[in-house]
């Protein structure tokens, strides 16, 4: 991570890449790069690492861990399952309206500090605001605003922040791009655990050390990567219709966008059909009575295959020039680990499954990035399209604890595996259709 205090040189620019925004909207509308970042793709790639680590170090501990132990503190635990449904749901509902308005309110910013810059700074002081109300929330009602206005503000930076790539990264260097963002986003998400663990018996001095560590990070990225003035660029009228179609992107006109958002939608559905419940699987499924001492090690497990799995396959579909074939393996990957813990139910076997399920969605995070940014619709909406694209992954989050938790008090837990297998070996099938995109 770099520290210094002067900006580096754009050594990355080219004499004939256009410099500012406007420009960059005009390269970007085709098959041109965009200008290379004020202060070089260099320092941009060192600081994606620990932008995302901010962020996704809360969606690691607090939905998995503290709020589950939360929830079961506060309202008993025989109706832990239920409230967490309905929490996760309208949590997650909320996240998946806020990203995508998120990115049509950055698209449409003009300021002397760019499109995204002021959303993840507002976003992340709100979101930490939010937390921090979430540590003293101590009625359901209270827990399901505050978490709700969480999932929102995290997710009005998080939008923007998802755009940087396809405004400042050239073509070339979004496979590596993608997978220091997705070692970011891996690492911070099973970070989050780790480290959120050491806070299940002070769940509050947990929820505020998370909020003041996303702000620190995010605001030292902004101001280390300050992005191109959008000032002079002609604003866009705001129509009503316009922001109803934040939620959609036409599947006749943009197939590619089509199937690749597919693929990511239903990996994710029949990912976190099961880990979602990974604390009350462990705690009711596998038989552990110190969850909070076995999920630390979890998180060391799956780090493993997912910075071994993201280290090669960003660089080498970078040097071979594809992604479906990659994007095809991780689903496959991912969905054949839950074969495991669902045929041998045991601790051990959840071990195995969270290193293989860590090679594949370490895999998937490093290069579907990289073939969503090459399937989007329009440089004039990078963030809003972005939102959309992210749909494909808080939707899941939205209907899968409402679905998970219907299979659970029905069927059991071991009903969860064969949904979460079949969903994410279909997804990987849905990229092959994706033409723009090898």
């Amino acid at each position: 991570m770099t520290t210094a205090s002067t900006p580096e040189p754009a050594t990355d620019l080219r004499p004939d890449e256009p410099d500012d925004a406007a420009a960059f909207i005009e390269a970007a509308a085709g098959t041109d790069d965009p200008p290379a970042p004020i202060t070089g793709v260099r320092r941009l790639l060192g600081w994606i690492i620990p932008a995302n680590l901010g962020i996704y170090m809360i969606w690691g501990a607090v939905p998995g861990l503290l709020l589950p132990a939360q929830i079961a503190s506060l309202f008993g635990e025989a109706d832990k399952v239920a409230n967490l449904t309905i929490v996760a749901t309208i949590g997650a509902f909320c996240s998946m309206l806020a990203q995508p308005i998120a990115g049509q309110v950055s698209d449409r910013t003009r300021s002397r500090f760019g499109r995204r810059a002021p959303w993840i700074i507002i976003g992340s002081l709100a979101g930490g605001l939010a937390l921090i109300g979430l540590a003293f929330a101590n009625s359901l009602v209270g827990v399901i605003i505050a978490w709700s206005l969480v999932q929102i503000a995290y997710n009005i930076a998080q939008g923007p922040l998802s755009a940087v790539m396809p405004d400042r990264v050239p073509r070339s260097r979004r496979g590596t791009f993608a997978a220091l963002s997705g070692i970011g986003l891996m690492v911070g998400a099973l970070g989050g655990q780790v480290v959120g663990s050491m806070f299940l018996g002070s769940i509050a001095a947990g929820y505020v050390t998370f909020a003041v560590i996303s702000l620190v990070v995010l605001s030292l990225f902004v101001v280390f990567n300050p992005d191109h003035s959008s000032k002079d660029l002609e604003p866009e009228p705001f129509r009503f219709v316009d922001f109803l179609r934040t939620f959609w992107v036409n599947p006749v006109e943009h197939p590619d966008f089509f199937w690749a958002f597919t693929g990511r939608l239903l990996l994710y559905t029949g990912y976190f059909a099961v880990t979602g419940f990974q604390f009350f699987l462990l705690t009711d499924y596998f038989g552990v009575e110190k969850p909070g001492e076995v999920i630390p090690m979890l998180g060391l497990i799956s780090l493993v295959g997912i910075l071994i799995s993201t280290i090669v396959s960003g660089p080498l579909s970078d040097r071979v020039g594809r992604r479906k074939p990659f994007v095809f393996a991780s689903s496959i990957v991912t969905g054949l680990a839950l074969v495991v813990p669902w045929m041998w139910p045991d601790l051990t076997a959840w071990m195995i499954m969270t290193f293989i399920s860590g090679i594949g969605f370490g895999m998937f995070q490093a290069v579907d990035t990289a073939l969503m940014s090459e399937v989007l619709p329009s440089a004039k909406s990078f963030a809003k399209d972005l939102g959309v694209v992210n749909i494909a992954a808080t939707l899941p989050q939205t209907l899968a604890p409402g679905v998970a938790g219907a299979i659970v008090l029905t069927l059991g837990y071991a009903a969860l595996f064969p949904v979460g297998i079949v969903l994410s070996v279909i997804g990987a099938f849905a990229v092959w259709p994706i033409k723009a995109v090898k």
